[in-house]
């Protein structure tokens, strides 16, 4: 043929031509021989001059991988490594290297050497047999041309995301078919069907020119939508609630964008879509989407504790859809403070104990979604409570409502008002209070998990109006600024850095005229882990934490996990707080400490051990957390 071969590409679970080494990795078959002692071996690669296609090679060698995990005798090493000599080849293939080929030797010997296997019987197990990878991968092909005859919409063509004169590698050719049928669903050509890819060879230029049948199929729209599998959710609610409408150009991207927007709501625990096989009527495709909704009522039980607080455990009873709209109501009654101790020592005063008693925490939550108007929510929210803490004890009722508005995928908005009735005792004196406050938060989220993210940012700034009535009533504004970020290590999610950042101030009024728990304080999870909670930051002469005007705090840990389901996670935090309103100035404490993680279906279980660093006269010399999720 003129130094020209054909091959045809196919996806997996089809036959696939040599070219496509990738997709034939999986499920080779080794062969085994009886022998009457393990053969004890070691492997050499040889560098061929590219080193993505030596560390493909080496990681996809039984010699390698099962060296050390199974043992097997003479002839079967034989067998492996004439099995290893096949799939390099593959691998190679894979990468381009159409003409390459592969050579193993053992003990100098070629595999096919007849006496190989006498030698090899009669070896002794020291020193191992000596197994030798060579790799002569010829020229590395690259794309001629690319055809894809039956398309007739030219704008479709940069989905193939491969140009001509690129090298040939089997992954990106094999997946641009898919990425060309995907575009052309989102364009309207809801039954347009890619072929896998025909290439053909020219062995003397070494190019691949590249051929995707393409079958167009009928430009159409969205027809009629109907929901089934629903047991209370409104129909009606649910097609306002997605995007989608009928008459709209067909896409693949709006119909699992509609369905992603209904399991958003909480109700269901499944939803698919089905759409018809041909246009009915013409130019129109009927969309169904079945849905099961999940249980109406749910109870949760949740705690968490710390060797300073103590155990905080909480209740609650849920209803996921009140009146078929998805109005979600949540009763819950936690318990607080149950165990936790704390002091400090003074060098004039002596030891001073926290007053850390059991307390409570009574809360109803409503939250309407779709409030006004598309991705939009409102969460109204009745909570009273009772707390001790290091810094003061307080009983409080308080209320409000917050309206969340999704802006763009990652971007949204919280706005709302509230109240608080309070009565704040600390250092013996009492006072009550009455707030009122107008929160503002802008959130930016593309981390990829709400417990256990490996990736992406999380950025928020919180923006809280207050004003405090009655006598000497005074105005002030809360400001703070949280970034986390996670910086994946180690594929997928095994080695994970995980970076956070606090700054924040108070405007508009000194630190004594601001309510004692409306200010800032650092210590514990969330700022400086291994100092008791509350107490980084300026201190009352008898050890008690005063409370700041300003905060900056930073942590830093990575995470690795060990096996199937057990991880380790160093960490280093450090931070302070500040009475004269400006960040960055104050005490800087330092706290460093290990957490040791157990992975579950729903999240990390984890143990924090911390210790301070420079820690205070009397402060605590180590800290222990434990809860569900990650620390940040």
């Amino acid at each position: 043929m003129n130094g020209r071969s054909q091959r045809r590409f196919a996806t997996p679970g089809k036959h696939i031509g040599t070219f496509v080494g990738t997709a034939l990795l999986i499920g080779m078959g080794i062969p085994v021989a009886h022998a009457a002692d393990p053969q004890p071996y070691k492997v050499t690669f040889k560098p061929s001059g590219d080193k993505s296609l030596d560390k493909l090679i080496k990681a996809t060698s039984s010699l390698e991988t099962l060296r050390k995990k199974l043992k097997i005798g003479p002839f079967a090493l034989i067998g492996r490594a004439g099995a290893d000599q096949k799939k390099f080849v593959t691998v190679m293939e894979s990468e381009g290297y159409d003409s390459g080929a592969a050579h193993v030797t053992i003990d100098g010997h070629a595999l096919n050497d007849p006496a190989l296997p006498r030698l090899l019987r009669r070896a002794p197990a020291s020193p191992p047999a000596s197994i030798v990878v060579t790799l002569d991968k010829g020229p590395l092909y690259r794309i001629s041309s690319i055809e894809t005859p039956g398309l007739t919409d030219p704008a479709a063509l940069k989905a193939l995301d491969i140009k001509v004169g690129a090298p040939a590698k089997a992954a990106p050719v094999i997946g641009a078919a898919a990425k060309l049928e995907t575009q052309l669903r989102n364009d309207g050509y809801a039954f347009a069907k890619v072929s896998d890819p025909i290439a053909i060879a020219d062995t003397v230029r070494h190019t691949l020119a590249i051929k995707y049948p393409v079958t167009m199929g009928a430009h159409v729209a969205v027809g009629s939508i109907t929901f089934t599998g629903m047991q209370k959710m409104n129909g009606r609610f649910m097609a306002r609630h997605i995007k989608l409408r009928p008459g709209q150009p067909y896409s693949e991207t709006a119909l699992n964008d509609a369905r992603n927007s209904l399991l958003g709501l909480g109700v269901f625990s499944s939803v698919s879509t089905h759409t018809a096989d041909a246009p009915n009527p013409p130019g129109q495709v009927p969309v169904t989407f079945l849905v099961k909704e999940q249980k109406l009522h749910a109870v949760t039980i949740g705690a968490s504790y710390s060797t300073d607080l103590g155990i905080d455990a909480d209740v609650s009873w849920m209803d996921r859809d009140l009146f078929g709209e998805a109005q979600n109501l949540t009763f819950s009654l936690g318990a607080t403070g149950i165990g936790g101790t704390g002091s400090t020592q003074d060098a004039t005063y002596g030891k001073h104990n926290y007053v850390i008693k059991p307390g409570y925490d009574a809360k109803a939550i409503y939250k309407v979604p779709d409030f006004l108007t598309r991705k939009q929510s409102i969460t109204a929210t009745i909570e009273a409570l009772k707390e001790y803490l290091p810094a003061y004890s307080r009983t409080a009722e308080l209320g409000g409502a917050e309206v969340t508005r999704i802006l763009t995928k990652h971007l949204s908005v919280d706005y709302g008002a509230g109240f608080i009735f309070e009565k704040v005792d600390q250092e013996g004196v009492s006072r009550s209070y009455r707030l009122g406050q107008i929160p503002l938060t802008l959130r930016y989220d593309t981390a990829n998990s709400l417990l256990n993210p490996t990736r992406g940012v999380k950025v928020s700034l919180h923006v809280t109006p207050t004003v405090a009535l009655g006598a000497g009533s005074t105005a002030f504004t809360i400001t703070e600024l949280i970034g986390n970020t996670y910086i994946n290590l180690e594929a997928p999610g095994r080695g994970v850095l995980a970076l956070r950042g606090l700054v924040g101030r108070i405007f508009g009024a000194s630190q004594f005229q601001i309510p004692p728990d409306q200010r800032f304080y650092a210590g514990g999870t969330g700022t400086v882990r291994g100092f008791t909670y509350q107490t980084v930051g300026p201190l009352f002469y008898d050890g008690i934490p005063e409370g700041g005007t300003a905060i900056d705090a930073v942590e830093t840990e990575f995470r690795q996990r060990i096996g199937k389901h057990f991880g380790i996670a160093p960490f280093i935090d450090a931070g302070q707080v500040s009475a004269t309103g400006t960040p960055f100035t104050g005490t800087l404490r330092v706290g460093v400490g290990l957490g040791f993680l157990y992975y579950t279906g729903i999240g990390p279980i984890r143990v924090d051990v911390g210790v301070p660093v420079n820690r205070p006269p009397g402060g605590a010399s180590v800290a222990v957390y434990i809860g569900l999720g990650q620390a940040f």
